[in-house]
């Protein structure tokens, strides 16, 4: 029993496995960590719903870790998975001083967040993270959400969830990058760095993501520069796909296919980048904009999660545009790579916990 120090329970679809896990929710296992390290008198919880595949408890950088193993299987043993899941809650609360819920996604943990802040009257913050601010999100109707419960990841999430509900968030904490030392840092001296790959991509390779078109990009650049090395880190559904038109568009040369890479390694490839051409329609608020720009990386894409432009983005409305823009920044031979700080991840930290009253 803890009933000295505060203890904040964190409610999430999944997180990582162990230390080395570093693929798995990129921001908010950095959050996290960044969280308990600024706050070593806060015990932090954290329930992963889904991932991973065990049910088991375990320390994760000083946190306290529990996990049920949904594996995204519905019905009965979702059910089973919200059993467990509040039968550990109402554990958690009878034991220590907790302090409040914050809840990952508007999904089942918005759910069981809410519901237990409600039996318990205890704070419950839920994080729009993209996708559960667009429509048809059936939890909105479950939970009632008011707007100073939510917290939206970025203005473009907050205006997205009023157009589908009516309801703006009260509080925006976009998120943070890493400037302490990590894997990205130190940063390379700019002529040390040697920025041979012309083009970026990084994310899932799904159809939301749109890689298809970072290829016809590609594709249509090459027509100027025949020598065009472009890479893409990410795996999923549309990899054959992305590597048939890759082949059948005489592209071999000029794109490559990295799958799934470690973070680490991911960092290491936007520090040799010139640009970061990011495609997909919608984005609650892709981190690889906050690491692509702290990377000294151009960043280009459809997307404008802010109100605000940072410097080094470029938004655009239309594929020819995209071409247009990414081929004037690869003709431009005093190329600023300067590393751009949106924000630190400690302030994040300190938004979302100021929400708490600590």
């Amino acid at each position: 029993m803890n009933r000295n120090n505060k203890t904040l329970v964190i409610l999430t679809p999944g997180f990582p496995a162990n230390e080395a896990d570093s693929t798995c929710l990129p921001f908010p296992q950095l959050f996290v960590k960044t969280l308990q390290q600024l706050n070593p008198s806060l015990q932090i919880i954290v329930l992963a719903f889904q991932y991973p595949f065990i049910k088991t408890a375990y320390t994760w950088h000083g946190v306290k870790v529990i996990t049920f193993n949904g594996r995204n299987r519905g019905k009965i043993n979702r059910l089973l998975v919200w059993k467990s899941v509040w039968k550990h809650i109402n554990k958690i609360v009878a034991e220590n001083n907790v302090t409040g819920f914050l809840n990952f996604w508007l999904g089942e943990c918005g759910l069981m967040g809410s519901y237990a802040a409600g039996k318990h009257r205890l704070p419950s913050y839920t994080w729009l993270l993209g996708q559960d601010a667009r429509k048809n999100n059936r939890y909105f109707s479950l939970i009632k959400p008011a707007a100073q419960n939510l917290v939206a990841l970025s203005d473009s999430v907050a205006n997205e969830c009023y157009r589908n509900y009516r309801v703006m968030p009260a509080n925006i904490v976009p998120p943070g990058v890493e400037t302490t030392p990590n894997d990205l840092l130190p940063l390379m001296q700019e002529d040390e760095v040697a920025r041979n790959i012309d083009l970026l991509g990084v994310g899932s390779l799904i159809p939301l993501k749109r890689y298809d078109i970072f290829i016809r990009v590609v594709a249509a650049l090459k027509l100027r520069y025949d020598d065009i090395k472009a890479v893409i880190c990410g795996q999923g559904s549309e990899k054959d796909n992305l590597q048939r038109m890759i082949d059948d568009g005489g592209l071999s040369q000029n794109v490559e296919l990295y799958g799934e890479l470690s973070h680490k390694a991911v960092m290491g490839l936007m520090r040799r980048s010139k640009i970061l051409l990011h495609p997909s329609s919608y984005e609650g608020f892709a981190t690889v904009y906050t690491e692509a720009l702290y990377a000294g990386a151009q960043v280009v894409g459809f997307c404008k999660p802010m109100n605000t432009i940072f410097k080094n983005q470029h938004v655009v409305k239309t594929i020819e545009e995209m071409i247009s823009v990414t081929a004037a920044l690869l003709s431009d031979n005093r190329l600023d790579h300067e590393s751009v700080v949106t924000w630190p991840i400690e302030t994040t930290c300190r938004k979302i916990l100021a929400l708490y009253g600590s």
